[in-house]
């Protein structure tokens, strides 16, 4: 593993001039990688899509869920126990089945609002930007600064700093999902 130094760019002509600088700054094209990163939720990581088994803002969904069910279905077949002389035998029955939906529901109301970040979640932090990333492997920090100049003077975004490894051009332990640590 060694450091890598990452910077984004709109186009891939600006690559192909951020490939070029990097060669005339002295770094090899097998320890430089380029390509695109997809929009968050975009990565593919699974077979049925998507990068996560779990929204990071529907966490708790689940647990809500049943908490409403339980005490919608306790509330409604304490009702339909109330009401067994008018609605008969299956009053407590019905009552449980309608009050679980409508505390179902209700629970939804309990949980953040849409978009709503996260105290100090994931959804609380910036993910990666998508669009044209090249990226090149150190070998010390006398490197860095070649490298950042390089990236600075071509205009490249979101220029940020990560432990990876790139051989023969491509880096193989990249993370789309990893926060990147920025630049300044």
């Amino acid at each position: 593993m060694s450091r890598i130094i990452a910077g984004h760019f709109q186009l891939q002509e600006q690559i192909d001039a951020a490939r070029a600088a990097l060669n005339q700054a002295g770094f090899p094209d097998s320890r430089i990688s380029a390509f695109f990163v997809n929009q968050p939720g975009q990565h593919d990581l699974h077979a049925l899509g998507g990068d996560r088994d779990i929204s990071p803002g529907a966490r708790e969904t689940p647990a809500g869920v049943v908490e409403g069910v339980a005490v919608g279905a306790a509330v409604g077949a304490g009702i339909g126990a109330a009401t067994t002389l008018a609605t008969g035998p299956l009053g407590p029955v019905v009552g449980a089945l309608v009050g679980a939906h409508v505390g179902s529901l209700y629970s939804f109301n309990k949980m953040k609002e849409a978009g709503e970040p996260e105290g100090n979640g994931e959804n609380g932090r910036q993910p990666r930007h998508p669009g044209m990333l090249i990226a090149v492997a150190l070998g010390g920090l006398d490197e860095r600064e070649r490298a950042l100049e390089a990236l600075h003077r071509l205009g490249a975004e979101h220029i940020e700093e990560a432990e990876g490894t790139i051989a023969n051009g491509d880096w193989h332990d990249f993370d789309p999902l990893s926060i990147p640590v920025l630049v300044a």
